[in-house]
């Protein structure tokens, strides 16, 4: 099942990574400078990448257990900015409220299922 609900949560960074990758900034219903849209669409590509990643490992996760605690750490990290934009800027749209809870939440309870299994 951890692979399954692994690769399931991997779903969220591939879809929205690739639809801001392509799309940018109209991805999120807005506009944007130039400067603005680039580093969207190269943020989009690591949450694309970090979300392949995710799928890959969920493939052998014994064998890449490191990978994907590293990959957990990252989206963490994130996860906390984030929070502190919340604390500092005021709530954001619910979708981004939703990705919160995917990087405080989900997450770290996969992370912690796999460091249960052997």
């Amino acid at each position: 099942m951890l692979p399954f609900a692994i690769r399931l949560a991997a779903l969220v960074p591939i879809l929205a990574g690739g639809a801001g990758a392509l799309f940018g900034p109209a991805s999120l219903g807005e506009a944007a400078g130039p400067a603005t849209a680039s580093h969207l669409r190269y943020l989009s590509g690591l949450l694309l990448g970090l979300g392949g990643l995710a799928w890959w490992c969920a493939g052998d996760l014994r064998a890449r257990r490191r990978v994907f605690a590293a990959l957990s750490a990252m989206v963490v990290v994130g996860g906390l900015a984030r929070l502190l934009g919340l604390a500092l800027d005021g709530v954001p749209p619910w979708p981004h409220v939703v990705a919160l809870g995917m990087e405080l939440g989900v997450v770290p309870a996969l992370w912690a299922w796999s460091r249960r299994t052997g």
